[in-house]
């Protein structure tokens, strides 16, 4: 979905200023969040794409006006509430009024530096052919999906060149469904010219954004790109 998350190429909120002194945690809190977000993770109630999409979910201006981990906090909270594992009330005052639901799986405290070094990944046998080699002319097509996207608003419908394959990988968009289905797709690496994203007036050379199959179509020899 087009949510307050989707910034890239947008004009008036400045420029990214790195602080390289910048600390780690800005609030106690932070580093809770974190835990509690790697901790239910682990748990198999919800997928990284599902808890992505509910991050992305939130309204833009609650978005726009949260700190980072205060949206990963919100974004938990909704997938909490929607799995029944919390009420409310309970996220209100802390005070437990249920017995708790089972979960999948639980990470314990000495399983942590195995779980987090393994990671989770996403690549997947290939499920056919792929449909475009490096070199070919695509455009990402024009779309605005209801559900979980990663392709970002200020290349669709431009014009690029595949730069690499990466093979084939879950696709986010089904998998951040409620079934979580994992379907994989065929990954590529587009090559787009600045220009073809924003026009002469950019500072910029090249953009690389990394698609899945479906957001790409090819170029007809007749369009004259």
């Amino acid at each position: 979905m087009n949510g307050g998350q989707d910034l890239g190429g947008m004009q008036g909120f400045g420029p990214i200023r790195p602080d390289p002194q910048e600390p780690l945690w800005h609030d106690d809190w932070e580093p809770r969040v974190l835990a509690l977000t790697l901790a239910m993770g682990a748990t198999g109630a919800w997928n990284i794409d599902q808890s992505r999409h509910a991050r992305e979910s939130l309204p833009p201006g609650q978005y726009l006006t949260s700190t980072y981990y205060r949206i990963w906090l919100e974004g938990m909270e909704r997938l909490l509430l929607e799995r029944g594992l919390v009420t409310r009330e309970e996220l209100a005052d802390g005070v437990v009024r249920a017995p708790a639901l089972p979960l999948p799986r639980r990470l314990t405290a000495e399983a942590v530096p195995r779980v987090v070094a393994a990671g989770t990944p996403a690549d997947r046998p290939e499920p056919g052919p792929a449909r475009f080699a490096p070199g070919d002319r695509v455009r990402a097509k024009t779309m605005h999906p209801s559900g979980h996207t990663r392709l970002p608003r200020y290349v669709r419908g431009r014009f690029g060149t595949v730069v690499a394959v990466h093979g084939a990988h879950v696709y986010p968009e089904t998998h951040a469904t409620r079934s979580g289905d994992p379907s994989p797709r065929w990954l590529y690496t587009v090559r787009f010219e600045a220009r073809e994203l924003w026009g002469e007036d950019t500072t910029a050379a090249v953009v690389h954004v990394d698609a899945w199959e479906p957001y790409l179509e090819p170029v007809v020899a007749e369009s004259g790109r």
